[in-house]
């Protein structure tokens, strides 16, 4: 047995020196970097050439030549999460590709007994694995690797990131604020990594925040606190960002308002439904709503998430339209640039057995396919709802969620729906259209309709299997 961490290129293992690797963890936290990134930050996407280069690399230490082959083993929940993302998958070469999807489908639902005679037959390497060999070189003629969306935008902003660091070695404070801005031009593609964006809008925070203090011009603080907003608004959601609210931050930190910027957003939504200010389209579309939600009819019910989405503030919520597109969501509620929500509703589902494997690919599939969509990548913190009457989750679907993916029970979405409905009348007495967005959320708070309110019940249950 051999063990290694991390560090494996160059090493080779030929012929019968090894027939057995096993990748255990997602290779994320090489040094500091890679883990303040990886964990702190949350901005995975940076990481995702390098981790993706440690797999192929890992599992290749046995297979450098025809005569070579091994098994691969993967274990840990992060890791079966990340090779089960289709976007990841979609970046593999087509090779690796098919075979991570060969495994894949023979290891979900699969008895151990019936996994270890199929590495039997595997290790005896004769005619009947042979088929199976065909059968994925087959397979791969269908793939073509693709290359990740926010790659083309990183790239671009690589040699302004080193400026910004040069001029920080020399003292030059202008010259790397000025560079940190022309980072974040080129991290302002649709398709960029919001967390990773947030960390130089915090960098250039503290930039100005420093040349405020050497200079004593009042205007840095006035650029200090642009980066900030959008500091907050891109990186709401990052464990990074949690030491801005400590004591000596604060004293520092500029006045912004109240509201946070999702429920702002939704504040504003709610003030721009004119059409629900009057009282007989109001009462028509919570009727309506209400008979769709307590209901199980698939297209009643999806009707009822629209309109659930609406009354909470959304931008834009609509759902499905195609039956026949599997791929699509069955509701999206967009916060403009603050959030994006996104959910599969298995109203018809029994109230007995098990959340599948497929039910869960199904969902959390669905902010990529609204970011291709839409043409945009979803802001930080967005999340993929499943709402499943079922009372349990099948291990395997649970190896195989996503951290943004999050199961909801029927009596959890009418209990947010009473809530709005609440806070709408309250409003509607007041006037919503002569109400500003922090005096209408004083009267949504009171019931406990703000969107940071609600949103922390919609995610109590997260799907991703925890960790031992």
């Amino acid at each position: 047995m051999l063990v290694l961490n991390n560090r494996y290129d160059g090493i080779d293992l030929p012929d019968d020196d090894c027939r057995l690797v096993v990748l255990a963890g997602l290779p994320a936290r090489g040094d500091l970097q890679e883990r303040f990134l990886h964990e702190s930050l949350g901005a995975l996407e940076v990481l995702q050439e390098r981790i993706r280069a440690r797999i192929v690399q890992g599992s290749g230490r046995a297979t450098r030549n025809n005569k070579d082959w091994a098994a691969v083993m993967v274990l840990g929940r992060s890791l079966t999460s990340y090779l089960s993302n289709r976007d990841v998958q979609a970046s593999l070469h087509p090779e690796v590709h098919a075979e991570v999807e060969f495994g894949r489908d023979n290891s979900l639902h699969k008895p151990s007994s019936e996994m270890l005679d199929n590495l039997n037959v595997f290790r005896e390497h004769g005619q009947d694995w042979a088929d199976v060999d065909a059968d994925i070189v087959s397979d791969r003629e269908r793939y073509t690797r693709t290359v990740a969306s926010s790659a083309s935008e990183l790239q671009k902003a690589a040699r302004h990131e080193v400026a910004v660091w040069e001029a920080i070695w020399n003292n030059q404070w202008d010259w790397a604020l000025t560079a940190v801005q022309r980072v974040l031009d080129q991290l302002s593609g649709q398709r960029t990594p919001q967390r990773y964006a947030a960390l130089w809008n915090y960098l250039g925070y503290s930039i100005a925040e420093r040349l405020a203090w050497q200079t004593e011009d009042l205007s840095h603080r006035d650029t200090g606190a642009r980066y900030y907003r959008d500091l907050q608004r891109t990186g709401q959601t990052s464990n990074f960002l949690a030491h801005l609210v400590s004591p000596s931050d604060k004293a520092h930190a500029p006045v912004l308002g109240a509201l946070n910027p999702l429920d702002e957003a939704a504040m504003r939504g709610i003030i721009a439904r004119t059409e629900l200010h009057r009282a007989a389209p109001f009462e028509h579309a919570i009727a309506e709503a209400r008979t769709g939600l307590v209901g199980t009819e698939f297209r009643a019910y999806e009707a009822g998430l629209v309109s659930l989405g609406t009354f909470a503030g959304a931008s834009e919520s609509y759902g499905n339209d195609d039956d026949a597109n599997p791929a699509a969501p069955d509701t999206v509620w967009i916060f403009n640039d603050a959030r994006w929500i996104t959910w599969e509703a298995k109203s018809e589902a029994t109230s007995t057995g098990e959340v599948s494997p497929e039910n869960v690919r199904q969902a959390q599939g669905h902010l990529s396919y609204t970011e291709a969509e839409r043409g945009a990548s979803a802001p930080s913190g967005s999340i993929s709802l499943l709402m499943s009457p079922k009372p349990k989750v099948m291990p395997a679907a649970r190896m195989l969620a996503a951290d943004y993916l999050y199961l909801v029970r029927p009596p959890m979405v009418l209990e947010i729906f009473d809530r709005l409905v609440r806070a709408w009348r309250t409003a509607r007495g007041r006037t919503i259209s002569t109400l500003s967005p922090t005096a209408l959320a004083e009267i949504f708070q009171a019931e406990g309709a703000l969107p940071s309110q609600w949103l922390p019940l919609l995610q109590a249950d997260q799907l991703r299997q925890p960790t031992p």
